[in-house]
């Protein structure tokens, strides 16, 4: 895919697949590594007792190579500008699904927080995307349709921007926003986000998706962290330098958007 194809179907669809993104040899050994922590034996489904194991933060090498090849750098520059977002040495806690007859209690239609205010237990976000300029998919095993991948609703980061303008620049918490955005975006298409190791999702941040229980044979790996802006996102530049994501933002709120193009470089 090139540039403008990515940032084309980016501004379209609220999210692109790219293939292979992260070196074979890197995400198994990512793969190794999370088996290791749940202690789980990958040959043996009687040891995985759990419809879920929640592994916390790892920042061993390979999870630090994840995120960075000059690939996936170029990328960042493509959607969020060059010199807007910062380096990720870690790919934060990992939800790890396994097959089991337990139901998930976490499958409902949402956006990801990116920051807590003071006195609440709810991540926020506000129309700015305040502390978040990426929501990231990085595959670990094969991700099969039956195999709880995340349902991605297509184009409904634009039906979130007029939902959060309503709440100005303090924002609100995910369990505010769950029902207006459940309800925003429910005439959109559905997409899985199936794929291969090494497989990521670069999502804008507003792109509503959920979980859903694993009804395959294998665990699927996966990790969700925030690609974290070096700035905040505008939404009036006096140069029109727009990134992807802001101008998919002014978009859904109605305004003028200039072409994706204009005003920065993506060039390296």
């Amino acid at each position: 895919m090139d540039d403008t194809a990515l940032v084309s179907r980016f501004l379209r669809d609220g999210f692109v697949k790219l293939e292979g993104a992260v070196a074979p040899r890197v995400a198994a050994d990512c793969a190794r590594l999370l088996w290791r922590e749940t202690g789980c034996d990958p040959d043996d489904p009687a040891t995985w007792t759990k419809p879920v194991h929640w592994v916390p933060g790892m920042a061993q090498g390979p999870f630090a190579a994840a995120p960075n090849s000059p690939f996936l750098h170029h990328a960042y520059d493509l959607l969020v500008g060059r010199g807007r977002w910062e380096p990720r040495y870690s790919l934060g806690t990992f939800p790890l699904r396994f097959p089991h007859e337990e139901e998930p209690d976490d499958a409902g239609w949402h956006i990801e927080g990116s920051y807590l205010p003071e006195g609440e237990s709810w991540y926020f976000t506000n129309v700015r995307s305040r502390g978040r300029a990426l929501l990231m998919l990085f595959l670990f095993s094969e991700v099969g349709e039956k195999d709880a991948p995340t349902r991605i609703r297509v184009g409904s980061h634009l039906d979130v921007p007029k939902v959060l303008e309503r709440y100005g620049e303090d924002g609100a918490s995910g369990l505010t926003l769950a029902p207006d955005l459940a309800a925003a975006s429910e005439r959109r298409p559905l997409a899985l986000a199936t794929g291969s190791p090494g497989d990521v999702f670069l999502c804008h941040p507003f792109l509503v998706h959920a979980a859903q229980p694993h009804h395959g044979t294998g665990p699927r790996f996966m990790a969700q962290p925030p690609l974290m802006p070096a700035a905040p996102y505008e939404l009036e530049r006096v140069d029109g330098a727009y990134s992807p994501v802001e101008i998919a933002i002014r978009r859904g709120l109605g305004q003028d958007a200039p072409a994706a193009t204009s005003g920065y470089s993506t060039r390296r």
